[in-house]
């Protein structure tokens, strides 16, 4: 009888559901672990185990059912992923490259040393004065927590010494070793995947994307920017991939600025927010491509099928609507795509969704997706 392999996936968010409907049209089965029961991926298979890393025997027992573990974010402690690396499992990304990423000063220490591109920075120590790292990095200027931050937690803009002490107390709650980062006053928000095996590199076009309240709200691809500043952003961020040992699939985020420079903000060593774009509108997704990549499979084109594509986020909103009412609105319009996660709970600003319309007219599908989402509370 065909055995099938079981790919295990640390995290049972949004991405995971994604990545494991892509893994299980190639004939692949998922196991999850996750914190809480039912989560978005767990719905999805009957390999659901409900723990988290620190609790090794769960961890241990969940690794003897996969062939292969990936994840979902970077939030695993880095030696946990050796522990599984040591129980002779593949974990894409590697224990190595999860220890390069998410700690920031060290992931922008590693992509300075390769000569990438990267804002100016340092690490905050507790003999720092506001007065000392604004004659450093001018003001304003970003203190951001080392680790555990995304979609805007962990980062504070900071102008004056008054907001300097307050996000010192309270980001220290989040985690305990702060840096600081210059401002850097761009022009447009890039980013662009990046996958990569030992035989392999391919990257997905660079698009723009639109944050809202710091997270990302509006996907459009391709960017418009001229074809040599895409091939310079592809370069760097394959550059920066391969600065971090990585293996399987990666979200570079990047500024452009006024003088046309690419300044690469930060890394992502999974599945991407800006690249939910590529199930509709791409030969490939980026979710099929994760699934090939730690599986060490040939990649897959990543060609668009149609000229333009506008991915817009369903953020939690006060007052959301039911779900039948939801429907109907949203799928009134022919050519949308939806896409609803089945999360638990909803809060304002909480990512509980997202739409994609491709065409041949970027302001015609930029402005329906848009009053689109003006419709739909999830």
């Amino acid at each position: 009888m065909f055995k099938k392999f079981c790919i295990g996936i640390l995290g049972g968010g949004q991405l995971a559901k994604m990545s494991t409907l892509a893994a299980s049209r190639l004939g692949f089965d998922i196991a999850i672990m996750d914190k809480e029961m039912h989560s978005p991926a767990g719905q999805l298979t009957h390999n659901e185990s409900i723990g988290w890393v620190e609790d090794e025997l769960t961890l241990k027992s969940f690794a003897l059912h996969c062939d292969v573990v990936t994840l979902e974010n970077e939030f695993v402690d880095h030696h946990k992923i050796e522990f599984l690396e040591k129980l002779g499992k593949k974990v894409f990304p590697s224990s190595i490259t999860i220890g390069l990423i998410q700690d920031k000063l060290l992931q922008k220490q590693t992509l300075k040393k390769s000569r990438i591109p990267v804002a100016p920075f340092l690490d905050v120590l507790e003999k720092h004065t506001y007065s000392e790292i604004a004659k450093k990095l001018g003001t304003p200027f970003l203190l951001k927590s080392r680790k555990m931050g995304y979609d805007g937690y962990g980062n504070a803009l900071i102008n004056n010494e008054q907001e300097f002490k307050a996000s010192v107390k309270h980001l220290s709650n989040r985690h305990f070793n702060l840096m600081a980062e210059a401002f850097i006053n761009f022009t447009m928000e890039l980013a662009i995947m990046v996958v990569r095996t030992e035989t392999d590199t391919i990257t997905y076009p660079v698009v723009q994307t639109i944050q809202k309240n710091h997270i990302c709200h509006t996907v459009i691809a391709p960017a418009q920017i001229p074809k040599p500043i895409a091939k310079k952003a592809e370069e760097i961020a394959i550059a920066s991939v391969k600065a971090m040992k990585g293996f399987g699939i990666f979200g570079v985020e990047m500024f452009l600025t006024g003088d046309k420079s690419i300044i690469v903000n930060e890394m992502a060593p999974r599945t991407h927010n800006s690249g939910h774009y590529t199930i509709e509108a791409c030969v490939t997704s980026q979710f099929e491509n994760h699934i090939r990549s730690v599986m060490e499979l040939p990649l897959g084109s990543t060609a668009m099928v149609k000229p333009y594509a506008v991915m817009i986020n369903l953020l939690g909103k006060t007052v959301p609507q039911k779900k039948r009412e939801l429907y109907q609105t949203a799928l009134a319009y022919p050519n949308v795509h939806l896409h609803v996660y089945g999360k638990e709970g909803s809060r304002a600003g909480r990512k509980m969704g997202h739409i994609t319309i491709v065409g041949d007219n970027l302001q015609k599908i930029l402005k329906e997706a848009t009053a689109i989402e003006e419709k739909i509370s999830l």
